[in-house]
């Protein structure tokens, strides 16, 4: 999944910004409010974390901007403050959730599980199809009952997939949700991860999940919805 963090307290930042890549998040990274906007407006972020207190434009006025641009990304923002009228502000303004510094790193890690299930069907967080269950809360994903060891890129993929079972998922679509933009790479780097994925949740299992859409890109099917 890809976020865009937007906080000009480089310190923190840069703290959450690796914190988060090793989760395994694709990051890409804002200091100042105008700045912030004009990355927000694009449609490849899954989660906008925006501080309150920014230079050039505060995140209040860069929340509603983006409401007013009809972005429909969720928001959650992150304030020193914790007076009532400034949380009220702040989701009126059409943040999606509010987060006080200082914070710990398991609420926030929480708090953005919250947001991206939000459109999910599965209200418990874990993804489930057939007999491929990933749980993003623990990290870990199973078949059949068995455990399977993925790298987080791996992962990430492979909940991006699951989250959107039965869409065609294109190789442009896979490549800006899971790598940043300052992060350049190889043509064919979502086919090596899509291979490393087949062996691992379809080769030693009688029926396949992952599909490839010849010139098109991948999906992974769930019979369910076609029953």
């Amino acid at each position: 999944m890809r976020l865009l963090l937007v906080e000009d307290n480089k310190r923190l930042s840069d703290s959450l910004r690796m914190i988060l890549v090793d989760d395994g998040y694709a990051v890409d990274v804002a200091y100042d409010g105008l700045d912030g906007e004009e990355m927000g407006r694009t449609d490849g972020f899954d989660v906008i974390i925006l501080d309150v207190m920014l230079p050039g434009k505060n995140g209040v006025e860069v929340c509603k901007s983006l409401r007013n641009l009809r972005v429909r990304t969720p928001i959650l923002m992150l304030t020193a403050r914790d007076a009532l009228e400034d949380r009220v502000l702040g989701l009126d303004s059409g943040a999606d959730d509010y987060l006080v510094k200082p914070f710990e790193v398991d609420e926030l890690r929480a708090r953005l599980r919250a947001l991206l299930r939000r459109d999910s069907n599965s209200k418990t967080g874990e993804l489930c199809i057939q007999d491929l269950v990933l749980d993003p809360a623990s990290h870990s994903v199973t078949r059949a009952g068995l455990p399977i060891e993925l790298t987080s890129k791996e992962f990430s993929l492979l909940e991006y997939l699951m989250r959107h079972a039965n869409h065609l998922v294109t190789r442009e679509m896979a490549e800006s949700h899971l790598w940043s933009y300052e992060n350049l790479v190889a043509s064919n780097v979502v086919d090596v991860y899509i291979r490393r994925l087949r062996r691992k949740i379809d080769d030693p299992y009688e029926v396949k999940l992952l599909e490839t859409v010849r010139g098109s890109g991948y999906r992974i099917r769930d019979e369910r919805e076609h029953r």
